[in-house]
């Protein structure tokens, strides 16, 4: 009995290794066979800036770098006043129905976010046009206690919808965001879970944005594009995205 159990262990053992050796590994900025038979699609290579330029430019600005196979915002320490070398990127193709997932890293203190149906105007940001997803440091930076409700922490919809749960990570790790966005409907998840779900251009995402401060920076905030640019926000603070990806949904 003993022998039987000892090779029946052994039978368990030897499948488990299998197993684990049959699972396709991927690094960083890799796509798994089954993500590309999915129609999934990265977005960064890890290596270069092909692709990304800077928000209402044509070259890829001097204040973002590719490193360590990320996309790395380099602080100012100046906020939004330390752009003047960097700015906001975008990858130079318009969306309209996809699934958009990615990895970021923040500074202590450190303020960036995600943007999605964004718009090109001259002279204006990418953010009087295009809803946000917000990353942030929550400990450090004074913007987690500013809003309401918590609706400028990481994974917000940033000043309109608070992440619940609020489950981002500390500063030094890595974060998975995902964006879903479909005929308007949009889901945003954060390492894994739902954290806010809205309806683009539905009478309850008008109401919510008339009584926000949106209005006063732009009349028609609300309105957003159904086709627009994905782009990483310069916050004069450094931050490091990875492994984006999308799949269309059209």
């Amino acid at each position: 009995m003993k022998k039987i159990y000892s090779l029946l262990l052994a039978g368990i053992f030897l499948f488990a290794l299998t197993f684990q050796s049959c699972q396709e590994k991927v690094g960083p900025n890799q796509l798994s066979k089954d993500e590309i038979k999915a129609g999934w699609k990265l977005l960064f290579d890890g290596t270069t800036s092909t692709g990304w330029r800077g928000y209402n430019k044509t070259e890829f600005p001097k204040g973002w770098e590719v490193v360590d196979g990320t996309l790395h915002c380099i602080g100012t320490g100046t906020g939004e006043a330390g752009a003047e070398n960097g700015g906001d990127i975008i990858y130079d193709q318009k969306f309209k129905n996809f699934d958009l997932k990615v990895e970021w890293k923040i500074s202590k203190g450190g303020n960036s976010g995600i943007f999605f149906l964004g718009q090109e105007v001259p002279e204006w940001p990418i953010w009087k046009t295009a809803p946000e997803m917000q990353v942030l440091d929550n400990e450090n930076h004074p913007d987690a206690q500013l809003g309401k409700d918590g609706n400028r922490q990481a994974g917000s919809l940033y000043d309109l919808i608070p992440a619940k749960p609020q489950n981002a990570k500390p500063v030094g790790e890595w974060n998975t965001s995902e964006i879903i966005c479909f005929k308007g409907t949009v889901v945003y998840k954060q390492n894994g879970e739902k954290v806010a779900e809205f309806h683009l251009w539905t009478d309850d995402w008008k109401n919510m944005v008339k009584d926000s401060k949106f209005p006063e920076l732009n009349p028609n905030w609300a309105d957003v594009a159904k086709e627009g640019f994905i782009a990483f926000q310069d916050h004069g603070d450094d931050v490091w995205y990875r492994n984006v990806k999308i799949k269309v949904t059209d």
